[in-house]
């Protein structure tokens, strides 16, 4: 039984990653190739900037610089999982946690300090299913 909850938290992580490398991905796509995505889902771009090109620019220029920090942190969060997680490393589960907490918590941030829930799902998400996949493999940090 063991084996295969250390299976599927492994296969849980590698989604988490492999979702989270192609969310960002996407994001890069519309940042730098369509020119008019709608902000939130809430109003285009060409309403946001008005006529001022550079107001748009800024904005595009913001959210692929973002959604390629995200691409960054889903690869290695895949890699770490992939290699040294799925292997036992217990440094590994530790690591994984806390950039899960790290980052949910910096996107949970985002209605106290900014009044608005838009996006929050991001951060939900991926934090529980972080987390039962972790608890699932919980029994390693008591072996080291």
């Amino acid at each position: 039984m063991g084996q295969k909850l250390k299976m599927l938290s492994w296969i849980l992580l590698a989604l988490v990653g492999a979702l989270t490398l192609f969310s960002a991905l996407a994001s890069v796509s519309v940042a730098y190739f369509q020119a008019d995505d709608p902000m939130g889902g809430v109003m285009p771009l060409s309403e946001l900037a008005g006529d001022r090109a550079d107001v748009a620019t800024v904005i595009r220029a913001r959210r692929g610089t973002a959604a390629a920090f995200g691409a960054g942190y889903g690869l290695l969060f895949l890699i770490i999982t992939l290699v040294p997680y799925r292997r036992g490393d217990v440094w590994a589960w530790w690591t994984l946690l806390i950039a899960t907490v790290v980052v949910s918590g910096m996107i949970l941030l985002r209605n106290p300090m900014l009044g608005t829930n838009l996006g929050l799902g991001a951060a939900n998400i991926p934090l529980a299913v972080c987390i039962v996949a972790l608890l699932l493999d919980v029994s390693r940090l008591k072996r080291s």
